[in-house]
């Protein structure tokens, strides 16, 4: 029976993964691709690296860089999901540096990255979202299945 509750826990780890990875790898692309990015407004921030400044999907500010960053982090978890190790892994360092992206898009001047990538306005939701469920997958959900199988 226990066998059966961390074989869960481990599908959900892989399940996670492949959504981080498959929702980033999206996004990411989309910023690249003009009729999924509108003009970011007259009143955000400036940056170093302008190059597709825009919102995609008209809600997420963003920029080549960060488009680019997306696509790695979503390739990233795409790979990671081909195994268990791969997939917990991947869910705990999502969730530490989402987590902490999210904190720094509150923080006016660490919001653009200091100026090379924006990570305000909705951003700061849809990382924190993000964070708490590869958080809460990482972190939380096998401790609670280790602490079950070793009763």
């Amino acid at each position: 029976m226990q066998s059966v509750q961390l074989k869960k826990v481990y599908e959900a780890e892989r399940i996670v993964a492949l959504a981080l990875g498959a929702s980033f790898l999206l996004v990411g692309i989309a910023g690249f691709l003009p009729g999924f990015v509108s003009p970011i407004g007259v009143d955000a921030p400036s940056l170093a690296f302008h190059d597709g400044y825009g919102n995609v999907l008209g809600l997420f500010p963003t920029n080549f860089l960060h488009n680019a960053i997306h696509i790695v982090v979503g390739l990233l978890g795409l790979a990671a999901a081909t195994s268990v190790g791969g997939s917990l892994v991947y869910n705990q360092l999502f969730a530490i540096a989402y987590l902490g992206i999210a904190l720094m898009g509150l923080i006016p001047g660490a919001n653009t990255t200091f100026g090379v990538m924006p990570i305000f306005g909705n951003n700061v939701w849809f990382n924190a979202l993000t964070g708490l469920i590869a958080g809460y997958y990482g972190f939380i959900k096998p401790a609670k299945a280790i602490d079950s199988a070793s009763i």
